[in-house]
């Protein structure tokens, strides 16, 4: 008997507090995944002008942002730290072929984003609260206020239904947690290749 179809591909959403090192990880995924076409590391549109110590990213004016999702130009979008985010459309296409997309997520869009897609894995990034503290105040990015803030917010729990995520402490050395991560992402495409045989 044929085994019931999934929604196609995998979507990996990486969440965490800031100054976690999700962007560093990311990075260092598709450096070394830049050769498998299976695997597609989605560019979020926010509405912040592009920073070279922040995300590789799109951007889009506030006015252009809500133009876009009237548009549909999103399949999800939400709101964080006073900024708008979205992820485009065009990554259903990707996963409705069976692969693996990987995206910057946020731990509060959660259910919106897994509501949003078929097969969600969560990956969540963590390190405790003084190694946040010390990589928020390096990149100088924020006011001692604003880092107080995201401090406060690194201790918001997942929801209820995101008890399965894969957890990475990237609190010590940075290899090990890039190989955790990397090892996450191969097993899930690994996964998806299988899924698609299946359908064959």
């Amino acid at each position: 008997m044929r085994p019931a179809r999934s929604d196609g591909g995998v979507l990996i959403v990486v969440v965490g507090p800031s100054g976690v090192g999700k962007d560093r990880l990311i990075d260092h995924a598709r450096q070394e995944l830049s050769d498998d076409a299976s695997v597609l590391f989605v560019r979020r549109v926010v509405t912040r002008t592009s920073l070279a110590v922040a995300e590789d990213h799109d951007c889009l004016s506030p006015e252009e942002f809500s133009a876009a999702q009237a548009a549909g130009q999103f399949a999800v979008n939400w709101e964080a730290h006073g900024l708008r985010y979205g992820i485009p459309s065009s990554v259903r296409g990707h996963l409705a072929r069976g692969g693996v997309a990987l995206i910057n997520g946020s731990r509060a869009a959660l259910p919106a984003i897994r509501s949003a897609f078929g097969k969600v894995l969560v990956v969540h990034v963590t390190a405790p609260p003084d190694v946040l503290a010390r990589r928020l105040a390096g990149r100088g990015r924020e006011s001692m206020a604003e880092i107080r803030s995201r401090l406060e917010r690194a201790a918001f729990t997942l929801p209820e239904d995101c008890r399965e995520a894969i957890e990475i402490d990237n609190s010590g050395a940075f290899e090990l947690a890039a190989a955790a991560f990397l090892e996450t992402i191969r097993k899930a495409a690994v996964a998806a290749e299988i899924g698609k045989k299946a359908w064959k």
